[in-house]
């Protein structure tokens, strides 16, 4: 039987000649990207275990803390809020960091260097979005009709005093996780935020711990609020008149931003508050909050990092669809987020039954964590993407505007696909 084969001008077949010439080139740099993506992603899974893991122990301490939170009605509405502080002020900062290191314009000595005067900044955010904290906390315990509650000066002393102890300590990591960086040559995008995160997890608790024993004294709690509230005010003038150019700029734009960011945190711990009555019947759920908060906020951290160092330096589009890099980075996060969930649900559940916080069976609490993950990750990918791409569109700094408002969303995400799944898996 004759065997026909189609007919090519010379010009066709000259082109399919050089397609078939150029698909080995392509399938290659597909696969190097792959491979680079590889590396990147075992870097981030090693921060992100390391980092749920260790946000357990915020957990174990908010579980042991039932008494205070009993004593001191609004204090886990403040929670997430203040933990989340943290993660934002230097989730960016890292952010910013990295960028800088990527782009080849790092500098860390002299006190002009960016690196100090983003250190400089950072600290000072910490004390005023604590005190901007406290008062939105209690304005909106009050909208949300949430009785009783602590008062304003109770509010001030624990969030502005907890935020400031902790943020000496958080910053020093940074630095670090930044000195190695340069050192070993690790990628900040991929590091950084599961760092962060974990440090204020671990840091902050303990500091509004420490910062409640001040809290509902007649004399001293007005006194050391009232201060604060100066010092505060003191550094916002401060740091929008420096001559310091991108301290200056820090403080302008982040204020903003961050009071927003807060306020979405806030609406995270009301939706905490409003269930405190399961989770103080399971306290193993108190174990798991931290650290489930804490993944969907490194989860969208990492990849809104990633993204914005991808558009600053154009290895990414900012387009409507995502692009092949951006396709990458968002299918990599659900690799990153199932082992994640599933791998923080076993060990909470290990550490509340070592501890002897009561709780739901293992198969109930390793549900909840990956069944809530699982719905997180969906909105994080949607939140992360498109709320990076939209501080790209209104040319703004993905650094310093994405990553907050992305970080502050997976928050509220987090605390409500968690409670979701606590009612679907039938824990509560």
């Amino acid at each position: 039987m004759r065997k026909f084969a189609p007919k090519f001008s010379p010009r066709e077949h000259t082109c399919f000649m050089a397609a078939r010439s150029r698909a080995p080139i392509t399938l290659r740099r597909a696969a190097a990207r792959w491979a680079r993506d590889l590396l990147a992603v075992r870097s981030a899974f090693g921060a992100l275990v390391m980092a749920a893991v260790a946000s357990l122990v915020a957990g174990l301490i908010l579980a042991a803390i039932t008494g205070t939170l009993e004593r001191l009605p609004g204090l886990l509405l403040l929670v997430p809020a203040a933990i989340a502080v943290k993660g934002n002020i230097f989730g960016a900062l890292g952010s910013r960091l990295g960028t800088a290191i990527h782009a080849g314009t790092f500098r860390s000595g002299g006190r002009d260097s960016p690196m100090m005067q983003n250190a400089i900044a950072s600290v000072g955010l910490s004390l005023v979005l604590g005190v901007v904290l406290a008062v939105m906390a209690k304005g909106t315990a009050l909208a949300f009709n949430v009785s009783p509650t602590m008062s304003l000066a109770d509010f001030v002393v624990i969030s502005a005093l907890g935020c400031l102890l902790a943020a000496f300590v958080v910053l020093a990591i940074t630095l670090a996780t930044t000195a190695g960086a340069v050192r070993f040559g690790w990628d900040l995008d991929n590091v950084v935020a599961p760092m962060v995160t974990v440090a204020g997890d671990v840091v902050t608790l303990p500091s509004l711990v420490v910062a409640a024993e001040l809290a509902g004294v007649d004399v001293l709690t007005p006194s050391i609020a009232w201060t604060l509230t100066a010092m505060a005010a003191v550094t916002v003038l401060w740091g929008l008149r420096s001559r310091l150019g991108e301290l200056r700029t820090i403080m302008r734009e982040s204020l903003p931003v961050l009071t927003v960011a807060g306020l979405l945190d806030l609406v995270a711990g009301i939706t905490v508050e409003k269930r405190i009555d399961d989770f103080l019947e399971f306290p193993v759920l108190l174990v798991l909050l931290p650290g489930y908060l804490a993944t969907a906020g490194a989860l969208g951290g990492v990849l809104s990092s990633r993204l914005s160092t991808k558009l600053h330096l154009g290895l990414a589009r900012p387009s409507a669809l995502p692009s092949g890099a951006a396709r990458v980075d968002l299918a990599t996060t659900f690799a990153l987020a199932i082992p994640v969930f599933a791998l923080l649900g076993l060990v909470a559940s290990i550490a509340g039954g070592l501890s002897g916080h009561a709780g739901p069976s293992l198969g109930g609490l390793v549900g909840v964590a990956l069944l809530g993950g699982l719905l997180a990750t969906v909105l994080v990918v949607i939140v992360a993407y498109y709320g990076t791409l939209a501080a790209v569109r209104f040319g703004v700094d993905p650094d310093t505007y994405g990553i907050p408002m992305v970080t502050s969303s997976l928050d509220l995400v987090g605390a409500f696909t968690m409670i979701v799944a606590v009612v679907v898996v039938g824990v509560a």
